[in-house]
């Protein structure tokens, strides 16, 4: 019964754990096999390579960029990557062979960025493809040091595993991604090995022009597709819980059991990813179910993700939101009547190419919520030649999820929580499903507001 699984960076950093409660939890002989496993970089490497996802520290990548020197850069990553694997040595890895591939590993890339570099140089092609190509060769580098060693510390072990390695590094091939990956599995006996995969796919498509820092994820739901498990599983560090317990307290909070994929793209809306939404989408419409488990509780089922489920009686499964956001508030006199000022704004957005995640309407403002992170001067500048007035305010939005929570009185028991705790709303909707209901508030009030209405909404049950 085979399955396609992915492993995050802050797991592949936990390997003695992911070996004992994922590789080995309860299995033994054929038991084994039967698995494919996406791996993501070591903690940090992406970060090293490209730029800090949080604080957007540059990495090698801004020296290629800003045509500076990257040689020392690439040096000093060597000795980080080789540090890394001293770590692992306890596990069986053996230092000389892991040191020896990521020499090479690195130095082949450097040829590929030294030509990279001097056709960049030249001045005779656009930038973006090149940059755009530096950053997959640079990203690369990072899953295939990773799955290197957790292939070969899985066969020090006396495990078969399978390494299989999608970076194309010395492929010259013009290989979709769905085309590599066919040809990676073509020959592969399942019921005899453990694959571990590249998190990052070659393709002439450019796998992070889409997608960018979500790639690993893509490539998994892609695998998924194409060899059609009967699961797919997300290993994190921490369990998809009714809210975040950091929050709201370990106490007050538990895994959500079931839900279904509208649930998980509405998670993603506010920065809660189960999944990557377009990585959801090949699984959702393959029919294939979708379990995330935390790595450090292997007896726990986790929680799983299906196309059909609703919850057979009607509650609140997940209390989230995010405390990123800004609203851009346009306003025009002459809009009312007016066919087609949402269509101009939109227009706008889409010029930036920035998508929304709430709006709301008057009879004279349109209200449009974005992150924060996709902020652009200019967009409020094109806002501004076309309506009178534009207003930029930093909040936050608490949301209430469920696959059956049309429930009379709801909306009034959430609004009330926040109302005694003295918590403004400065608007709130839901779509008619009603499967997402948000309210948007002061930054300052976000943390107030989750625990809030998670105790209004009373202890959850695991469904």
């Amino acid at each position: 019964m085979l399955t396609v699984e992915k492993i995050g960076g802050t797991s592949m950093s936990a390997l003695k754990e992911v070996i004992n409660n994922i590789i080995l939890y309860e299995r033994t002989g054929d038991q084994l096999y039967n698995r494919v496993f996406v791996v993501s970089a070591f903690w940090g490497v992406t970060d090293l390579l490209l730029e800090n996802k949080k604080t957007g520290a540059p990495g090698v990548y801004h020296r290629i960029a800003k045509y500076q020197d990257f040689h020392r850069a690439l040096k000093e990553l060597v000795i980080e990557l080789k540090t890394i694997n001293q770590r692992y040595a306890e596990l069986g890895l053996d230092l000389e062979v892991a040191d020896k591939f990521i020499e090479n590993h690195v130095n082949e890339a450097q040829t590929y960025l030294e030509n990279l570099a001097g056709i960049l140089a030249s001045g005779y092609v656009s930038n973006d493809g090149i940059l755009l190509a530096a950053r997959e060769i640079l990203a690369s580098i990072g899953e295939s040091h990773s799955a290197f060693n957790f292939t070969n510390i899985l066969q020090q072990k006396g495990i078969n595993a399978t390494l299989i390695d999608l970076s194309g590094f010395g492929d010259h091939r013009a290989l979709t991604i769905d085309q590599r990956i066919k040809h990676a599995f073509k020959h592969i006996d399942f019921a005899n090995t453990i694959c571990i995969v590249t998190g990052y796919a070659k393709g002439t498509e450019g796998i992070m022009r889409e997608f960018n820092r979500g790639y690993s994820e893509v490539t998994f739901s892609k695998i998924a597709e194409i060899l059609k498990p009967q699961e797919a599983i997300i290993h994190k560090e921490y369990h998809l819980s009714t809210a975040d317990p950091a929050i709201v307290g370990v106490e007050n909070c538990c895994p959500v059991g079931f839900t279904n994929y509208d649930i998980a793209d509405q998670l993603a809306d506010v920065g809660m990813e189960a999944i990557h939404p377009k990585a959801s989408k090949p699984l959702e419409i393959n029919g294939i179910n979708l379990r995330i488990k935390n790595t450090f509780q292997p007896a726990h089922p986790g929680t799983l993700i299906t196309r059909e489920f609703v919850c057979e009686h009607k509650r609140v499964e997940v209390i989230t939101g995010t405390d990123k956001l800004l609203v851009i508030d346009i306003y025009d006199p002459l809009m009312v009547g007016n066919v087609g000022s949402d269509l101009r704004i939109m227009e706008v957005f889409y010029k930036h190419r920035i998508s929304y995640t709430f709006k709301a309407t008057s009879a004279n403002s349109i209200s449009t919520v974005i992150w924060e992170r996709d902020f652009d001067k200019k967009l409020i500048t094109d806002l501004e030649a076309l309506f009178d007035k534009v207003t930029v305010e930093k909040v936050a939005m608490v949301c209430l999820l469920g696959t059956n929570m049309d429930q009379p009185g709801l909306l009034a028991k959430s609004a009330f929580a926040l109302s005694e705790k003295g918590i403004n709303i400065k608007t709130a909707g839901f779509a008619l499903r009603k499967v997402n209901i948000q309210f948007l508030i002061s930054r300052e009030h976000f943390k107030e507001a989750v625990i809030a209405i998670n105790k209004a909404m009373g202890k959850f049950e695991v469904k």
